[in-house]
């Protein structure tokens, strides 16, 4: 049996066999239709097992930078997918995420995706106000903030 990350590779070579044949690209390419597919679990982790090269890369205003590789980006995602998950966050629930460029949003965004949630993403220039139409427009059942931005949902039902 061929699993959906086989099937998106099989895709993935036959463009790249014939990128520079558009007519035979195009006329034999068809997006794989697998019964299931999670991105995260299906392809992410699969490419990370073992893969020590660097999946995030992050440079801070002062110079100072973060880098994370496929490995660790897989592993650290898996526990902060293990944590919502015994937060309560099931699939299709949606998540606010407010947080900066920083390692701990994208392990969020990949954890979500692994839980099949759906990630709402949010900057910490947000104020109380915005946060409630977001909130109550996107029908959000959790939130993910920075510490120092938590009192913006205190009012925030």
């Amino acid at each position: 049996m061929t699993t959906a990350t086989e099937l998106f590779r099989s895709a993935r070579d036959f463009l790249l066999e014939h990128r520079e044949n558009y007519a035979n690209a195009y006329e034999g390419f068809s997006w794989p239709r697998p019964a299931h597919f999670n991105w995260a679990l299906d392809w992410f982790d699969v490419i990370a097992e073992g893969n020590d090269r660097t999946a995030l890369h992050i440079v801070e205003e002062d110079g100072g930078e973060v880098r994370v590789s496929f490995a660790e980006m897989s592993e650290r995602s898996a526990r902060v997918a293990n944590w919502l998950r015994d937060l309560g966050v099931g699939p299709e629930d949606r998540v606010l995420v407010m947080l900066g460029n920083q390692v701990e949003l994208w392990e969020t965004a990949l954890a979500a995706m692994k839980l099949r949630a759906v990630v709402i993403p949010a900057t910490p220039l947000l104020g109380p106000a915005d946060l409630r139409d977001r909130v109550d427009r996107g029908r959000v059942k959790h939130v993910v903030v920075r510490a120092e931005d938590t009192a913006k949902f205190d009012d925030v039902p």
